[in-house]
């Protein structure tokens, strides 16, 4: 079977959906956003397409588009839907890899009763865990990885985003025991071909499979 990767994060707005696009082209992987809240502007799908450049086909459709840019649950109250986990069943992509991102952190409500985190712990797939490198980012990602040793959901590593910080890296690694997969810097200007190189500079392919 081939590769499955869910993406997840510290915080909302850390640049999981930048990191998600850039391994989508690092693994030649499909990507798929089970959830997507808030469609005015650049959805989160057409971002990692046009960062990715990858044919649409290689983008499988959300299984929930929220008009409101909102946590999932409240987004979907508002637009007058009920998210039903359950129903987040993961995509066959044939023989090609699968990037699968969340929203927000691992405890972003889907509905009253459940969270994201419930629906990682039931596909059992193997995680990213994307923290920032800023000031509260040790608390947070400690937080998340304990989080998800709890539901005994592998963590395939730890990837940081933002300028370099040497000592909180460390130490999220050392106390948290977990894998440093690299680090992706601030882009500026953000394009597919900055993205892309920067990417394959940061990172190594055999820490994914």
């Amino acid at each position: 079977m081939a590769r499955r990767i869910v993406i997840t994060g510290t915080d909302t707005d850390i640049g999981k959906t930048v990191f998600a696009a850039g391994l989508v082209n690092f693994l030649s992987a499909n990507y798929w956003k089970p959830v997507q809240a808030g469609l005015r502007g650049e959805t989160d799908s057409e971002t990692v397409k046009r960062l990715a450049e990858v044919p649409g086909d290689r983008i499988v459709p959300e299984r929930y588009r929220l008009e409101t840019p909102a946590s999932p649950h409240l987004a979907a109250e508002l637009d007058r839907m009920h998210i039903d986990a359950v129903s987040l069943e993961v995509p066959d992509t044939g023989d090609r890899p699968l990037v699968i991102e969340g929203a927000g952190g691992l405890m972003v409500p889907l509905n009253r009763n459940e969270l994201y985190i419930d629906v990682f712990t039931r596909w059992q797939l193997s995680i990213v865990l994307c923290a920032r490198t800023a000031l509260g980012t040790i608390n947070h990602s400690l937080l998340s990885i304990e989080a998800l040793r709890n539901r005994n959901i592998k963590i395939l590593g730890i990837a940081f985003i933002g300028e370099e910080n040497i000592d909180t890296e460390s130490t999220i690694c050392q106390i948290g025991r977990v894998r440093r997969l690299g680090r992706l810097p601030w882009l500026a200007p953000l394009t597919a071909n900055a993205l892309q190189t920067t990417f394959k500079a940061s990172f190594h392919r055999d820490d994914f499979d």
